[in-house]
């Protein structure tokens, strides 16, 4: 009998280490943040985040992004939101900060979820799982572009905004940020049908215009991109030459929040500070 067991009881080890382990039911209630993947999600302890002071030279976008947040958050009519425009301005950073206000305002009301664009044809999973919370969820996708093979994830976030059957439930809205009003990636646009040379910029038009808030981020001028550096230096009790950080900006070739933020982490890390 004892072998018999032994037996037995090394089978059933094999069997469990050739099963696929099950993932907990993910706990919508509990994080400030996930990363979703429909295979997995990860919940974040804490979302990395600037406070909202520290974002210089986009007030107007910072006011429209944390109304239209705080208004969902509160289960107030809210809008799908599309920043978009110059690389390092701001577009993500801003989102994440004016949800990390908004969820020390609201505790609890708001969450941020944060899905890769491969990840779009599967929306409709998650609108499922989302749907039952008791909890307002912004789905983050960033850096959102479409060449030729992106069609079909086009497609379905286009029916997840408008017009399709399985769009998003109430307790959820969609940002996204892309460096293009389009949404098209720079080899799509230019490649166009000869049949029909606009066919690809009015499908990437008509999935911009479903966003009801869309805002433009533009590059800064010379002094905004040194009032960012000093609101990311003062805090620290540092100073520098506009000059050197200026030219910090031309050896990198750009005016733009992150430029600023690489310039202030040089400073910091000079002065053996931590950002």
């Amino acid at each position: 009998m004892s072998a018999r067991r032994d037996l037995f009881e090394r089978l059933v080890t094999a069997l469990e280490r050739l099963a696929p382990s099950v993932e907990p039911p993910t706990d919508w209630l509990g994080a400030p943040a996930y990363i979703w993947r429909r295979e997995s999600t990860r919940s974040l302890g804490t979302l990395d985040a600037y406070p909202l002071d520290t974002l210089r030279g986009i007030d107007e976008q910072k006011h429209s992004v944390v109304e239209n947040l705080t208004r969902f958050a509160r289960g107030h009519a809210a809008h799908d939101m599309l920043l978009w425009g110059a690389r390092g301005m701001g577009k993500s950073a801003l989102l994440r900060s004016a949800t990390s206000q908004i969820q020390s305002d609201l505790p609890g009301k708001l969450a941020l979820v944060q899905l890769e664009q491969s990840a779009l044809c599967d929306l409709p999973h998650l609108f499922g799982e989302l749907a039952e919370q008791k909890r307002q969820f912004v789905l983050y996708i960033d850096d959102l572009g479409f060449g030729r093979d992106g069609a079909g994830e086009a497609l379905s976030l286009r029916s997840a905004l408008e017009g399709g059957v399985a769009t998003r439930p109430a307790n959820v809205r969609i940002a996204v940020t892309s460096n293009r009003r389009a949404i098209v990636s720079r080899s799509a646009s230019e490649q166009e049908s000869p049949l029909s040379p606009s066919d690809d910029r009015h499908d990437a038009l008509a999935l911009a215009d479903r966003f009801g808030l869309s805002l433009g981020f533009h590059p800064c001028d010379r002094s905004t991109y040194l009032e960012i550096a000093r609101a990311y230096t003062e805090p620290l009790g540092l100073s520098f030459d506009e000059e050197e950080a200026l030219a910090w900006s031309i050896a990198r070739g750009a005016l733009s929040g992150r430029v600023a933020w690489q310039f202030a982490t040089e400073l910091a890390g000079r002065a053996g500070k931590q950002l």
